[in-house]
């Protein structure tokens, strides 16, 4: 069992000069990322379909053993609410998902906080998530024309995780949680300076957590003793034989790698060992 800890998303400007090296050109900053964390959330998947060059470009960038979560598309997620999804599905992960082959982590479904919890609505769209990298390349090759460039295979047959992150009040439901825990689909504990529910129930063989801001959402960072109490229940998670994903997306005022970093030296006996400071 393994913990990750990583940043949502790593192409952001005011990085440039603080993070990032001064004159560190933008094709070298998920490397330079990668050598100082163990995975990466990539986030322009939600907004859009990305290409299978885009993909393959990002597992060549990144050392052996580096893991990506990818987001799930929000025209799943905000635009359709997860209802009659099929196609969408079936674009989303012939966009190239599965050409990061064996980097390719858990898949990310953030929903908006104007939806609640529907147990017929989440459990259809649960029961319709690809549960291996081969039932995903099935799936992908029913796509349509709005994917040019389709990836429809897998180099192997994997297991696929899934987690989703809620963000409505009535998912504190012990409904919800058995529904997730049917599903093997792992509940976020997404800590969002108490804006949005914060759910720690386990339901999954691996548990995923996004770290928005301690105080003020997207913009707070986080210090030592919140760092302490993160790193405990991390500790906590993978006492119960479960890999861990951790996630920083604090990332306006340059936190979300600082803070990962050091989320990462805290739990250096537990991270993948070519991680470097």
């Amino acid at each position: 069992m393994t913990v990750h800890v990583g940043i949502s998303g790593w192409r952001y400007a005011p990085w440039r000069g603080t993070f990032y090296p001064r004159g560190l050109p933008q094709r070298g900053e998920l490397g330079y990322a990668a050598d100082r964390l163990s995975s990466v959330e990539i986030n322009g998947s939600f907004y859009s379909l990305q290409r299978p060059a885009s993909f393959r470009s990002w597992y060549e960038e990144t050392p052996p053993g580096f893991l990506f979560a990818v987001k799930g598309g929000r025209f799943i997620t905000h635009m359709k609410k997860l209802a009659g999804v099929d196609g969408a599905l079936a674009n989303f992960f012939a966009s190239g998902v599965l050409a990061l082959r064996e980097k390719l982590g858990p898949v990310l479904w953030q929903l908006p906080p104007t939806l609640g919890f529907d147990a017929e609505r989440i459990g259809d769209f649960l029961a319709r998530l690809p549960r291996t990298t081969t039932d995903a390349a099935a799936l992908a090759a029913g796509h349509d024309h709005r994917v040019p460039d389709p990836w429809t295979q897998t180099d192997q047959e994997r297991p696929l995780r899934h987690a989703l992150e809620v963000r409505h009040a009535s998912f504190h439901d012990p409904a919800f949680v058995r529904l997730a825990s049917a599903h093997g689909v792992a509940v976020v504990a997404a800590d969002t300076a108490g804006r949005w529910p914060f759910l720690e129930e386990l339901t999954a063989d691996f548990a995923y957590a996004r770290l928005h801001g301690d105080e003020e959402l997207y913009v707070s960072g986080y210090d030592p003793p919140a760092l302490d109490m993160w790193a405990a229940r991390v500790r906590r998670w993978h006492e119960t034989g479960r890999d861990v994903y951790v996630y920083f997306d604090n990332d306006t005022k340059v936190r979300a790698p600082v803070d990962a970093i050091a989320l990462t030296e805290r739990l250096a006996d537990l991270v993948p060992a070519r991680v470097v400071a």
